[in-house]
């Protein structure tokens, strides 16, 4: 009965997690995935159509956008981003902890996307507890796969759709000039958070977002909190930190950090110009 409630606490902790995954690639019904042995699921995107962004190289040199300006290049990077981001590959890592059993685990993996829906985590190394391993880790990156064959990335995406964007003054993030927006969602639904979100008022780039997941998975789970920090990689923004705290009925907290590192991303015009290249 206990693994069984950590398994469906473990589907709401990851709910952060796809949150953000489909803010910054929304719109494309998801593809298939599966879990082999020597590989594990990791995170969807999608594609679409955009406008350029602002060139993230010399942010010192760019004006100070307003607020309206900058969420709306914000937006606009998000379709671009979609569009023209065609594959990547980062070292990902996972520590998962229950405090209240003093059990703990850290998997390291590589990760690769390739456009449209091809993404794995190959497990790298791992130290720990093997519960924690199989019934934390293990069972949260299968939801995220669980995600990508079910959900629509459309119905979590952050976006005026979903939220409604209150402006709540400037501040700093990372030694970072960002604006902040209180994010508040249209309906109660499973994957939507109310929070807050800090773009970068030079570029629109999405620097950091945090909250609290509006409605709970499950009824053993009774409360979940995040943060995540992203990282501009050439003219795309990835994840790079995410932090989940929860709190369940029985197992009682679980904590999970995912950090990304040393991405290596391909825009689509390398990809394609590369495949047609032929074989000596």
């Amino acid at each position: 009965m206990k693994r069984f409630i950590l398994i469906v606490f473990l589907l709401g902790l990851s709910l952060p997690g796809r949150v953000f995954a489909q803010a910054m690639f929304a719109g494309a019904a998801a593809g298939s995935a599966s879990v082999a042995n020597d590989t594990l699921p990791a995170y969807p995107l999608a594609l679409a159509e955009a406008p350029p962004a602002p060139n993230l190289d010399s942010t010192d040199e760019l004006p100070v956008m307003s607020p309206e300006l900058t969420l709306s290049t914000y937006q606009h990077r998000i379709a671009l981003q979609a569009a023209e981001l065609a594959a990547y590959s980062a070292v990902t890592v996972v520590r998962a902890e229950l405090p209240d059993t003093s059990q703990q685990g850290e998997f390291e993996l590589q990760r690769k996307f390739e456009a449209p829906h091809t993404l794995q985590f190959t497990p790298v190394h791992y130290t720990g507890d093997n519960f924690v391993k199989s019934n934390v880790i293990t069972r949260l990156l299968q939801s995220e796969v669980d995600h990508v064959l079910k959900d629509d990335p459309s119905q979590t995406a952050i976006s005026p759709a979903n939220y409604k964007f209150s402006y709540k003054g400037a501040g700093r993030v990372q030694d970072r000039l960002v604006h902040v927006y209180q994010v508040k969602p249209h309906k109660k639904r499973p994957g939507l958070f109310k929070g807050r979100v800090y773009l970068d008022a030079h570029t629109g780039a999405l620097v950091r977002a945090e909250g609290s997941v509006v409605k709970s998975p499950s009824f053993f789970v009774k409360h979940i909190e995040f943060w995540q920090d992203y990282t501009d990689v050439q003219s795309f923004t990835l994840p790079a930190h995410i932090h989940s705290e929860a709190r369940a009925r029985i197992v009682g907290r679980t904590i999970v950090d995912i950090t990304h590192r040393d991405y290596q991303a391909a825009p689509a015009a390398t990809t394609q110009t590369a495949r047609q290249v032929p074989a000596m």
